[in-house]
């Protein structure tokens, strides 16, 4: 809030100059703030599919799961006045592989009792199957 105080001020004493500056750094800010959501639903939604790969099934819950992530990252991502998408689907992956690792780490504490670490668990799972699957669910 601060900052739309200051740019009211910036433009009203006609510094339209700094008045860009403050508009670009709120616009990274945003843009921070969209990445990092989608990042968060981007590992859940890497789990359920990690956890469905491994145990060759799926429950309900799960596919809530997957469904709802998916959805939330499609919404995050949608520029609502300019119409298209914040990221492309090159740096929706470059996200999604950043988060992999701890998917992962967070899969292998529910998958198949939780009987494998991480490393194992990367071992029975195809990483590249479930982002080519994540991305596809995200693209709906």
């Amino acid at each position: 809030m601060e900052e739309l105080l200051e740019l009211r001020e910036l433009l009203q004493q006609g510094k339209v100059d700094e008045a860009l500056l403050l508009v670009d750094e709120l616009e990274d800010m945003s843009l921070s703030d969209k990445i990092n959501k989608i990042d968060s639903y981007g590992v859940v939604l890497l789990v359920h599919l990690i956890k469905q790969q491994a145990e060759k099934r799926s429950t309900r819950s799960w596919e809530i799961s997957i469904e709802n992530a998916a959805r939330e990252i499609r919404k995050l991502n949608k520029r609502r006045k300019a119409g298209g998408c914040y990221l492309s689907s090159a740096q929706l992956l470059e996200i999604l592989e950043e988060g992999y690792q701890i998917a992962l780490k967070r899969a292998s504490a529910e998958a198949l009792e939780g009987r494998f670490e991480a490393e194992e668990l990367a071992s029975i799972v195809d990483k590249q199957t479930i982002l080519s699957q994540a991305i596809a669910l995200i693209q709906q």
